[in-house]
């Protein structure tokens, strides 16, 4: 790369984890030219102040690049799957992530010409929005969290109309879906063809559907621990009873959930200390909500965590489903509670770095911008990690229980 045309990465930020990360992440793409102007990106996204426009990575790298850049991101046929891959497993070999965690992403518009956007209801923030709406999915760890895969949640009338699936080239095999079942598709891609160490799935499903979601994630065989309306129904399974269950709401249960009440340690990424909350669990069965034929089983038994979050409460503050039913209760919850370093990393990190502010209309741009702000993170969150102090200590896990075998 010409000296003219080289960005120094800003200060925090490794140079050697940069070039080493570049060249990993970018050696699927074939031809050298290409990984030039995606390393001028990615250089690009890091240094830049403000939105990142093509425009305005372009005058941060230099005179004439902009067409370059532009034809990298919107019209070159490398694969973003295979960049992403290899930023997961760069990110995993150095930080062994404890949980896949899902993180809905909205990206409001003004106009309507952008990919995928439309005025639809956004149930996590409660109101109609003119936007995109998408999943990542973040590998987690305590010293730090990475976005490696994205799905763009296409409403219908992207995907049934002719003359917009061919102005944004969207491909045939792409279907109108849901953001739901685009992270499950992700989980299910990265568990099966990126070759990842398996990690609990982590989600906030107090908006959708938790039996769906976990018989979706049950059936593909992956491990989960998702956030839950308390107006769930469930019901208990206690062998004491004669019948074996009580039906009921998740209040009724806070009984059982007291029974086996334990203080869980965790570290809290939204005030940097280490907490204690009280958590019991209790063996449930969940049914499915609708009647009739469906390729999802009628019932599920799971394991159900209440968590007094809030003191002088009487019934838990939050609540989670999980198939872990052997696993030590406070490795359940500390996995959950990475939703809370995901929401910082994308707040000071992930959004100065462009996640929303891709201006292009093609299906295909969207993905590949949003691949070069996974490598940019990745650069970032191991830069942070390596300059981080390793003294701070895990939460004890030897003081929690084990969840009880559903």
């Amino acid at each position: 790369m010409s000296a003219e045309h080289r960005q120094n990465p800003p200060d925090g930020i490794s140079e050697n984890i940069v070039h080493e990360l570049l060249s990993r992440a970018l050696e699927s793409i074939p031809r050298s030219d290409q990984r030039r102007w995606g390393e001028l990106y990615v250089r690009g996204l890091l240094t830049v102040d403000g939105k990142k426009t093509m425009r305005a990575l372009a005058n941060g790298a230099g005179n004439g690049v902009e067409q370059s850049l532009y034809q990298f991101i919107t019209k070159s046929p490398w694969n973003s799957g295979q960049v992403r891959r290899e930023v997961a497993r760069l990110f995993s070999d150095r930080l062994n992530p404890r949980a896949w965690v899902v993180r809905p992403l909205v990206i409001t518009k003004v106009g309507q010409h952008s990919v995928g956007v439309e005025r639809q209801w956004v149930p996590h923030i409660g109101r109609i929005v003119n936007c995109q709406q998408a999943t990542g999915v973040w590998l987690a760890t305590e010293r730090g969290s990475c976005p490696v895969d994205w799905r763009l949640a296409l409403p219908e009338c992207w995907t049934d109309r002719p003359e917009r699936r061919r102005r944004a080239a969207i491909p045939e095999h792409v279907d109108p879906c849901p953001p739901e079942q685009c992270a499950i598709d992700s989980v299910d891609r990265m568990s099966t063809e990126w070759e990842l160490p398996g990690r609990p799935v982590v989600m906030d499903l107090r908006e959708g559907d938790p039996y769906a979601v976990c018989a979706e994630l049950t059936a593909r065989h992956l491990p989960f621990v998702v956030r839950i309306d308390p107006a769930t129904r469930f019901a208990l399974l206690e062998t004491r009873q004669p019948s074996g269950e009580h039906a009921g709401t998740t209040d009724t249960l806070t009984a059982a959930l007291s029974r086996t009440c334990m203080p869980v340690e965790w570290y809290d990424h939204t005030t940097d200390t280490v907490r204690a909350t009280s958590v019991g669990t209790a063996r449930v069965r969940l049914w499915r909500r609708r009647p009739g034929p469906s390729p999802l089983p009628e019932r599920q038994e799971l394991v159900l965590l209440g968590a007094w979050t809030h003191r002088n409460r009487r019934v838990p503050g939050e609540f989670w489903l999980s198939n872990l039913s052997r696993a030590q209760l406070g490795t359940v919850y500390r996995a959950a509670m990475l939703l809370r370093r995901v929401e910082r990393d994308l707040a000071e990190v992930t959004d100065g770095l462009g996640v929303r502010d891709f201006e292009g209309r093609s299906f295909r741009g969207w993905h590949h911008h949003m691949t070069m702000v996974s490598v940019a993170h990745a650069i970032t969150a191991l830069s942070l990690a390596a300059a981080a102090p390793a003294s701070r200590p895990d939460p004890v896990e030897a003081r929690t229980a084990k969840a009880p075998a559903a």
